[in-house]
């Protein structure tokens, strides 16, 4: 008997003691009273919610998780993400955290290498390692896994536009270290439609971007078979303003096209599915909050199934990451937002993530402080050691309040992804504005609401207080960007500067071809070439986009 077939024996016998019981009491109570009591549809009785509905966790549709025993066997990856200054200070961050009990690590990268340039182009003046870490070597990338070795870590960077160059610095680093590259595991983010729609660091055209991200596809799936090759990002869908099905529907929408985008590249669906995943946003309605995420199992899976005609049940499964959400932190007051982070956190945890992210207290205000990190990891571990939410597979499942948002989510997501379709799909509806639109109607709404009363705001339209941050702060010193121009300098000076224009020249060729690009990155790399003269070699083949106002 496996596994899964032992639990689903379990689970009937737990079901069907806790059914005789109630009904025992139910019977015993219209005896003494006289009162009949209403008939509601209990799972086992006259509605088949249980077994043909819901089914079990680890079971199409997924609604209740996509394995068997959830959180009872393992617990999620707690991936605090991290990046600032300069790849030194940022891997003494990620040995602090891995110090303290974090289990994956997750990458920030400061704007200019999100966008493709080098911390000594003139544009980047000014942001070198402002809101992230300067990446713009493979020495750079080196330094911040220093220490850590990349075949028993697993590894997730956000980053969308460049991640093909990002991802083929990991692989050269690891294969320095002398990791064997089909053991690596990790993420990146590698979502260029969320770009156009709601945060806006893209470089290329649809076209190029869309071609990049399938290159990456093709070769993950051969090479680094156990990496995810895209992050299909809601957080950001909602950051930007958006209701909770919105998320689903635009998040989903975009999934869809990044499939067909593949399967017009010649992939199979079954061969690259399995290494999609997902990135969602967990915000502070928190019933709301967990069937968002149980609803978005179920669509995807029946996306998958029945769309895409996919066989192998791990293409059905939508896996994700979660962070709670940024854009609920308040300055005011910011110690309430360790609690706003652990009610987010524990809708998270119920609707059944892979890996989390809790935000720290003081990210309203500047970078957080390792005191407000360390706090942070430490809400996902009491949590996971002292809640007990972990404890049962799917402890919410049959809930009628549960259920019907469930429901009402995964209809609501479905309407938006009809409306897509009619239009075109994603790509077509991020041209006419229509994600854009309906996001920015959502987020003045929301706006509105909290600026008349309706929505409280705890600390800022409500029980607010006349008083001082007192809070620690962490400040990036304008010095790193001089020492990163510096480092570049050098790096110039020593390499092999016939090869590099060698490579570079092989590169726009390929540019304007259809070989897949993704080894070239690597060579290129390893021979010292930048971020920046990738992808401006690559600026002028492709052009670069420019968004048009609606």
């Amino acid at each position: 008997m496996t596994l899964q077939d032992q639990y689903k024996k379990w689970q009937e016998n737990v079901l069907k003691k806790s059914l005789d019981k109630f009904k025992e009491r139910r019977e015993r109570f219209e005896t003494s009273s006289g009162i009949e009591l209403p008939r509601l549809a209990l799972p086992g009785e006259a509605d088949p919610v249980y077994s043909e509905r819901l089914g079990f966790p680890g079971e199409y549709p997924f609604t209740r998780g996509v394995q068997p025993t959830m959180y009872r066997s393992r617990f999620w990856t707690m991936r605090q993400y991290a990046g600032f200054s300069t790849a030194e200070e940022t891997n003494k961050r990620y040995l602090y955290l891995l110090q303290n009990g974090q289990t994956g690590l997750s990458v920030a990268f400061d704007l200019p290498t999100q966008i493709g340039y080098d911390a000594d182009d003139p544009i980047a003046q000014g942001e070198v390692g402002k809101v992230g870490v300067s990446i713009s070597s493979v020495h750079d990338m080196e330094q911040l896994f220093d220490q850590i070795p990349l075949d028993k870590v697993s590894t997730s960077m956000t980053i969308n536009a460049p991640a093909g160059v990002l991802l083929a610095m990991y692989i050269a680093v690891a294969k320095r270290q002398g990791a064997d590259v089909k053991k690596l595991r990790g993420t990146i983010q590698n979502d260029i439609l969320k770009e156009y729609v709601a945060r806006g660091t893209y470089i290329f055209p649809p076209a190029p971007s869309m071609r990049l991200i399938t290159n990456i596809f093709q070769f993950c799936e051969k090479e680094v078979p156990n990496w995810n090759t895209i992050s299909i990002s809601g957080y950001h869908i909602r950051e930007a303003g958006s209701t909770s099905a919105q998320e689903v529907a635009f998040t989903l929408a975009n999934g869809i096209a990044y499939v067909e985008a593949a399967l017009q590249a010649g992939l199979n669906v079954d061969e690259f599915a399995g290494q999609l995943s997902f990135f969602f946003n967990a915000h502070n309605n928190f019933l709301e909050e967990v069937a968002k995420f149980r609803a978005a199992r179920r669509l995807w899976a029946k996306i998958m199934r029945e769309r895409f005609k996919a066989q192998k049940p791990s293409s059905w499964q939508l896996r994700f990451h979660t962070q709670t959400a940024g854009s609920t932190l308040t300055a005011q007051q910011p110690e309430n937002n360790v609690v706003r982070v652990t009610v987010q956190a524990l809708s998270a945890i119920l609707g059944g993530t892979q890996s989390l992210h809790t935000n720290s207290m003081d990210e309203a205000l500047w970078l957080p402080t390792e005191k407000a990190v360390r706090v942070a990891l430490r809400t996902q571990q009491i949590l996971a050691y002292e809640s007990g939410v972990a404890d049962s597979v799917d402890p919410l499942a049959g809930s009628y309040l549960i259920e019907y948002l469930t429901d009402e989510m995964e209809k609501g997501a479905q309407e938006y992804i009809s409306k897509i379709d009619d239009m075109g799909g994603a790509l077509q509806s991020i041209e006419k504005g229509f994600m854009q639109s309906e996001i920015q109607n959502a987020a003045y709404a929301a706006q509105q609401a909290i600026e008349r009363g309706e929505q409280v705001v705890v600390g800022v339209n409500q029980f607010a207080v006349d008083e001082e941050v007192t809070l620690e702060r962490l400040k990036v010193d304008p010095a790193i960007e001089l020492g990163q121009r510096e480092r570049l300098r050098e790096l110039r000076e020593r390499r092999k500067k016939e090869r590099v224009g060698e490579l570079l020249g092989k590169l726009k060729s390929a540019a304007g071809g259809s070989d897949n690009l993704m080894p070239l990155f690597i060579e290129c790399v390893e021979n010292d070439v930048t971020l920046g003269e990738i992808c401006n070699a690559l600026r002028l083949v492709w052009g670069e986009y420019v968004a048009e106002g609606f």
